[in-house]
This record gives structure tokens, C-alpha cells and sequence, in this order.
């Protein structure tokens, strides 16, 4: 009899954990750390139609050419690893190494696609995709669909520009012929990240993308056809997740300013936020803000977000904001001060303790950034704090990494 009663227990207890798993990825951790890659260190062609890049190797050229503008500040940054190339394969192999040294599974690829064709495209498909050991690495992109003003002109960076440089928009007839095959060809690749065998991915700015399409029923035809298009090709479908801002861009006066209603008008799977900057973008902007007192208001924003998306949401650790090295010697551009490893680790444990509590499907961490050097947010070695956010990472999800 005994015998009995405990084997009903196990199956029991068997039952429950495979409710709980519901909304897996594909990676087996028990945790996803996802690093935010910028992929504009490299000789992109297309430097030349903005006239920014001379020296051929990307927006490194922000970055060394940079001075500090008040006692202290740390400009320019220097790279340990030297100005390395995104689209090199053999350097992207080493990245990969280090990033999965310290827990990260995932890399998120900023993806650019301006007046018909591609922009800093050949980082993942020359450089990550052809790495030797890529197959270790999953990966999903970011459609990065802002346009291009003169932010990366560090001469001019401040400048308003109208019409852009380069335009965000894409019509619904081109994102059904030209986009989504070309989403589709990536997510086919074996090292796509996945949630609940569906491709992930994710839109960085949702009016631009509304916008563009011609409106919110477009918007609606262009998601269900990429959802359609994945069921086609074998997946159950696609999971997409948008970058902060979605039910304020809604007009439908029975879901606007209600973004579950929103979300699922559209077909969204979650939100996530691109940086702390969500939020918190006006105390930024009056120049007080401490980078503990920063993650202390974004903190705040993440029950507010988990509540509105019915928990739907992922929350984003963020390592610094200062973006200074964009911008003329003259301009002193608003940012964040104090960041630090130490800190970026007590952050790393809140973000990690709130995940284990809230989250009702995978375990989904973004982090802002593994190389944005030019906001002042990445976790590649440096001169002043060596591997110190590599290690951060490690020292809080070595015990969960895969």
C-alpha cells in the first residue's frame, strides 16, 4: 500500500512540474540571459550614403575619437580586446566563448532594413552565423526599425534632420514579399531561439512599424501573415515580443491604453524593454540621476508592466547610459552616472529573485548591452573595470547556466 501512495505522489509531483514547464525555450537553462547586440563595428558599405566612418571600421571611430567633457569622465573607452570586427567570424567565435563563460545563452541581434535593403546585416550572417562555434549561441533579432537622423555623426549628432536619412517605413506589401522571407530563413537556422517551438521574434519600435504598414488593421494582417508564414514552414507559429511603447499607439477606443487588450489584438506574446531608459527618460533628461536611483525607478516598473501584460513581461538589466562619445565636444548630453560592475550584480540579483517569483512562462532575461560602447552600456572588458560585468553575470546565474 505504501508503495502505491508514493508512487501517486511522484506522478502527481510529475503532473505539476510539467505544468510549470509550460512556455520552455529551447535553450535547457533554467535561465535565458539574452545580451543586445549593436552590430555597427564593422566597414557597413553604406557608411559612405550617410558620410560618417572614413576610417573604415565602424562607429569605433565614436568611440576612440571621443574626449572627456568634465573631470573624471571616462572617454574614451578603451576595448580591451582592441577595435574588433563584428562581421569576422574568427572574433565572433571568441566573443561567443566569453559570453557563454559568463551564463550568457542568447544573443539578441539589432536588425536594419532602410529603403529596400539591408544595414549592418553582414555582423550575423558574416560574422555569428559563420563563427566556427555559433551552433552554442542562440540568437533571434530585434528589428531596429528607427530612422536614421545624424546621431552617429559625431560633428553634427544634435542636428534635426527631416526627412531622415534613411527611412524606418516599410509597406505591408513589402514586409509580406521582401521581409518576412527573409525572417523565415533565419529563424529556420538551428541555433534560433525559441518559446514553446516558436521563433522568437521582436519588434523595437511599434509606431514606425504601425506607421509604416498603413495603419493598425495592416498592422494586424502583417503579424497574422508572419505568424502564417511560420506555421508553413513547420514552426507552431511566431512569438513575438515588442520593445516597450504598444497600447498608446492604439486607436481603438475598446482597447487603447490597455496593452493585454493590445497585445492580443495584434498577436504580441510579450513585452520587454530595450534599456532603463523606459520610464525614466524625462529624470534622465534633468541630469540627477545616479545609476542606483535609475535601476531603483525602473525596478518599480517592472510589476507595473507584469501587471498590465498579465504577465507577459520580461524584465531588462541595463549597465550604463552615456552617450556622450555621439556627440560634438561642445555638447554635454544628459546621462547616468555611478554605474559599476558591483552594482550591475546587486541589480542582476533583484532582477533574477523578481523573475523566480513573477515569471509564468520562460525565464527571459535581456540585457542592454554586449556592445554598445557609445551609450555607455556593454559588457565587453574595458580598461576600468577589466571583465567586471562578464563576471557580474556569472556570479549570479552560474548556478542556473546551460
Amino acid at each position: 500500500m505504501k508503495k502505491i501512495i508514493i508512487l501517486s505522489v511522484v506522478l502527481c509531483s510529475s503532473l505539476f512540474l510539467f505544468a510549470k514547464e509550460k512556455g520552455k525555450s529551447n535553450t535547457g537553462a533554467e535561465f535565458d540571459i539574452a545580451a543586445i547586440i549593436w552590430p555597427a563595428y564593422q566597414n557597413e558599405p553604406r557608411w559612405k550614403e550617410l558620410g560618417i566612418f572614413g576610417d573604415k571600421v565602424g562607429e569605433w571611430q565614436n568611440v576612440y575619437e571621443a574626449k572627456p567633457k568634465f573631470k573624471g569622465h571616462n572617454e574614451p573607452r578603451k576595448s580591451l580586446w582592441g577595435y574588433v570586427m563584428d562581421d569576422d567570424p574568427n572574433e565572433m567565435a571568441r566573443q561567443i566563448d566569453a559570453a557563454l563563460a559568463s551564463g550568457i545563452n542568447v544573443f539578441i541581434y539589432d536588425w536594419y532594413w532602410y529603403e529596400g535593403k539591408p544595414f549592418l546585416e553582414n555582423a550575423l550572417n558574416n560574422g555569428f552565423l559563420k563563427a566556427k562555434n555559433c551552433q552554442r549561441m542562440k540568437f533571434f533579432l530585434m528589428w531596429a526599425n528607427h530612422d536614421v537622423n545624424y546621431l552617429w555623426n559625431n560633428k553634427i549628432a544634435k542636428k534635426e534632420v527631416n526627412p531622415p536619412l534613411f527611412s524606418a517605413k516599410v509597406s505591408l506589401k513589402d514586409f509580406k514579399k521582401v521581409l518576412v522571407p527573409r525572417f523565415i530563413e533565419y529563424f529556420k537556422k538551428a541555433n534560433h531561439y525559441k518559446i514553446d517551438d516558436k521563433p522568437v521574434f521582436s519588434i523595437y519600435h511599434f509606431p514606425t512599424f504601425l506607421n509604416g504598414v498603413g495603419g493598425e488593421a495592416n498592422g494586424k494582417e502583417a503579424i497574422a501573415y508572419l505568424d502564417s508564414e511560420c506555421k508553413k514552414a513547420g514552426f507552431k507559429g511566431v512569438y513575438l515580443i515588442v520593445f516597450g511603447r504598444l497600447d498608446s499607439d492604439v486607436k481603438v477606443a475598446s482597447i487603447k491604453n490597455d496593452k493585454k487588450a493590445a497585445m492580443d489584438y495584434y498577436g504580441v506574446s510579450a513585452l520587454t524593454t530595450y534599456n532603463w531608459n523606459y520610464g525614466t527618460w524625462n529624470e534622465i533628461q534633468k541630469g540627477n540621476l545616479t545609476y542606483m536611483k535609475w535601476f531603483a525607478m525602473a525596478q518599480k516598473m517592472w510589476d507595473k508592466l507584469h501587471r498590465e501584460t498579465q504577465g507577459n513581461f520580461f524584465p531588462n538589466a541595463t549597465v550604463g547610459w552615456d552617450t556622450n562619445s555621439r556627440y560634438p565636444a561642445n555638447v554635454l548630453d544628459p546621462r547616468v552616472d555611478g554605474s559599476n560592475p558591483k552594482d550591475f550584480e546587486k541589480a542582476l540579483r533583484a532582477i533574477k529573485e523578481w523573475s523566480l517569483k513573477n515569471s509564468k512562462g520562460p525565464r527571459l532575461i535581456t540585457i542592454n548591452s554586449w556592445n554598445e560602447w557609445t551609450e555607455g552600456s556593454y559588457l565587453m572588458p574595458d580598461e576600468e573595470f577589466g571583465y567586471g560585468y562578464l563576471n557580474a553575470i556569472w556570479n549570479v546565474f552560474k548556478d542556473d547556466s546551460k
